[in-house]
């Protein structure tokens, strides 16, 4: 199965690199989303930040975390697929890379959409439990 099966009508929540933390918080609880994809005119990867940036950034800094802004939070590191991609390798390297979120480009690097390691063990188990009911099928056709 690729990635184009996950992303059906789904759509990235994205976020300005100038947007404020509040902003962030609120847009990330809005969208019920552990991360936005940070993209100026919404095509352009720019950055992703997601929960765990948040909790990063507070040792040290609870009293002036509401003055950043989301540049000043946000990965700009970001691994990307494509529709092509199989789910096998997307777990693969959510695994290797201890990533939980992946944005998803079309061939000229273009955000389509974003992929979490919930989108991908959901399908993964759809898939076991087809392949365990096939096999019971067969066994009992046998």
């Amino acid at each position: 199965m690729q990635v184009a099966s996950l992303i059906i009508g789904k759509v990235a929540a994205t976020i300005g690199p100038s947007a404020s933390i509040e902003e962030l918080v609120n847009k990330l609880k809005d969208n019920n989303v552990g991360a936005l994809v940070v993209t100026t005119d919404g095509h352009t990867i720019e950055g992703i930040v997601s929960e765990r940036d948040i909790v990063r950034a507070m040792p040290g800094q609870t009293d002036s975390l509401f003055s950043l802004k989301v540049r000043d939070l946000m990965s700009t590191r970001v691994f990307t697929c494509s529709t092509e991609t199989s789910v096998a390798e997307l777990m693969h390297s959510m695994t290797e890379k201890r990533i939980r979120h992946i944005p998803v480009v079309d061939a000229l690097g273009n955000l389509l959409s974003i992929v979490s390691i919930g989108d991908v063990v959901k399908i993964y188990l759809e898939e076991l439990i087809n392949d365990r009911n096939a096999l019971q099928g067969y066994i009992v056709a046998g």
